[in-house]
């Protein structure tokens, strides 16, 4: 932010201090990269066996998109410096950064198909589902123990099975969900009744 705001005030002291912000911006980039690669290998490890599980059988490739290909922080460091000062005359013209870990992205691929462009709305929920579970799974290797998930109108683009599936997954772990229908039969839920806004004054188990 603090680059961008220079790259746009223009001014004689744009380039004179540009150096000193780019080997900022390079410095803490790396170390970011570095951190989410490792995060990222973690969790797409647990995700592609969460995911088959639930999906009934689809696989799931969890990447990180870069710029950089760099092995470690320091050779990154170096891509990150350099790139930006190949960019440098761009960036001005912009006004804006265009390298940096603020550009990274993750890229999720269902069977071999990119998830956002060719993936159904319920494979898309399946794998957003995934990727949450995944982390609750990381949640518990950290801390020791599971939080509390929050699940608001996961069902209504799941089939049956895939419902059942995703229940049956969360059973071990405190999970507060809202629908606005709710009809499988499963051991240890209670459902709460809203209507016009207020709560019923009645708990419905569902067995």
């Amino acid at each position: 932010m603090q680059r961008n705001k220079l790259l746009k005030s223009g001014g004689e002291s744009l380039r004179q201090t540009l150096d000193i912000w780019d080997e900022q911006l390079a410095k803490e980039g790396a170390y970011i990269i570095v951190q989410r690669r490792v995060f990222l290998d973690g969790l797409s490890k647990i995700a592609s066996s969460i995911h088959e599980e639930v999906s009934t059988g689809d696989k799931l490739e969890l990447s990180y998109e870069t710029l950089t290909d760099g092995e470690n922080e320091q050779e990154i460091y170096s891509e990150i410096l350099e790139q930006l000062k190949k960019n440098r005359e761009r960036d001005i013209y912009l006004g804006f950064t265009s390298v940096g870990p603020h550009r990274d992205d993750i890229s999720v691929v269902t069977n071999g198909l990119d998830t956002k462009k060719y993936a159904s709305q319920g494979q898309q929920r399946t794998a957003a589902l995934s990727l949450k579970l995944s982390e609750l799974e990381m949640f518990k290797q950290t801390m020791g123990e599971y939080p509390v998930l929050l699940l608001d109108d996961v069902l209504s683009e799941l089939d049956e099975v895939r419902q059942q599936k995703l229940l049956n997954a969360t059973r071990n772990v405190q999970t507060i969900m809202t629908c606005t229908e709710f009809d499988l039969k499963i051991d240890g839920v209670k459902r709460f009744i809203v209507e016009g806004g207020e709560k019923m004054n009645k708990i419905i188990p569902i067995n």
